[in-house]
């Protein structure tokens, strides 16, 4: 029975906004209510058609009153962010993603008409460490619980979650987790990354990525929104590229870095606004990270586009990347910045003070 009146999340946010449009195109969904703290952008606002946008925050205990008065059969939750939000940072993103879920899943399980429930994930669970498999399959522990970011929050989230389909086996619960999404038109840190001017890498180090495009990651979270696929399951494409391969598809030259002056140029690139790197997305840019997506393809009888052909869509028709003064101007930052680190630590070894 496909669901009658379906809440989505997080649908001021670009993958929220898309999967709302798709839904309320379909005409067996009776009603799509789309709820978010700010409301939607006038060119988001056009794409979402008859989708009811409800201002509201998912860490208030409210969330239960919309729910319940829209009597929602299906939840999908796409507000777990991978970024800091703005002048609230690290704090804000964390309340969101995890205070947020907490009350979501709490005014869920009140619901007499809760039937299904959709969480957007991602494999970041799994970390990034020398020690990994060659495939991280659903049933895999990390070698190390990541210890901070949008890693850490996906793992309480997906542990809230486990929890609230304890609680109540009467809903189906599908757990979808996507690799790094990539494609032309998302925004994120690894678009970004590919755009930079000169993209730093760590020296000796040429890791595994692999990719789930954009359009196929809506297109997995309408499957799972509107058929029964109860279960956890990775998302993304088969296979994986190297990343010294993807740099050259995309025609950028890369920056090889020393292991001891990763932190230092992270710290560069996000203070010219060019990426914000976490410690657990160097982690990946050193160790990568590939998931057994199998389990998805046999029981959705489909699959996302392989990984390659996901960044060759990114490559030849995203508009990203900065113009010659400013990738100049960053170049310039970056190497200045390690001069100073490179004097520092001279003077701290011969005693010499003021360098």
């Amino acid at each position: 029975m496909p669901p009658r009146v379906v809440l989505v999340t997080g649908v001021s946010r670009y993958l929220g906004s898309r999967l709302a449009a798709v839904l309320q195109a379909d005409p067996s969904v009776e009603r799509v209510i789309g709820v978010d703290t700010v409301p939607p952008k006038p060119e988001i606002e056009q794409t979402l058609g008859r989708t009811e946008f409800v201002r509201a925050d998912i860490r208030n205990p409210l969330i239960a009153k919309v729910i319940a008065q829209a009597e929602v059969d299906t939840v999908v939750h796409m507000n777990v962010i991978a970024t800091p939000l703005g002048a609230g940072g690290r704090t804000a993103m964390k309340e969101i993603n995890v205070i947020g879920t907490m009350q979501l899943l709490a005014a869920c399980q009140k619901a007499p008409s809760m039937r299904k429930l959709v969480v957007k994930s991602t494999t970041a669970i799994y970390g990034s460490s020398p020690r990994d498999p060659a495939l991280f399959t659903e049933s895999e522990e990390p070698r190390a619980l990541p210890k901070s970011g949008y890693a850490k929050d996906a793992v309480e989230v997906e542990g809230y979650v486990r929890g609230f389909g304890r609680r109540r086996p009467d809903v189906t619960l599908s757990l979808l987790r996507f690799t790094n999404f990539i494609g032309p038109t998302i925004e994120s840190m690894l678009t970004r990354y590919f755009s930079l001017p000169v993209v730093p890498t760590v020296l000796g180090f040429d890791p595994r990525i692999q990719l789930c495009h954009e359009d196929d990651g809506i297109e997995a979270l309408r499957r799972a929104t509107l058929e029964d696929h109860p279960g956890i399951y990775n998302v993304g494409g088969e296979g994986v590229l190297l990343l010294s391969q993807a740099i050259r598809r995309v025609g950028r030259p890369s920056f090889p870095v020393p292991a001891p002056g990763v932190s230092l140029v992270a710290q560069v690139f996000r203070r010219a606004g060019l990426v914000d790197f976490s410690p657990e997305q160097m982690r990946y840019l050193e160790h990568g990270r590939v998931a057994d997506v199998g389990r998805f393809a046999k029981a959705f009888d489909w699959s996302p586009r392989p990984t390659a052909e996901a960044f060759e869509d990114f490559a030849s028709r995203s508009s990203g990347g900065f113009s010659g003064d400013f990738a100049a101007a960053a170049e310039k930052k970056i190497v200045d910045a390690l001069t100073r680190r490179r004097t520092a630590h001279r003077s701290s070894q011969t005693g010499v003070v003021g360098a």
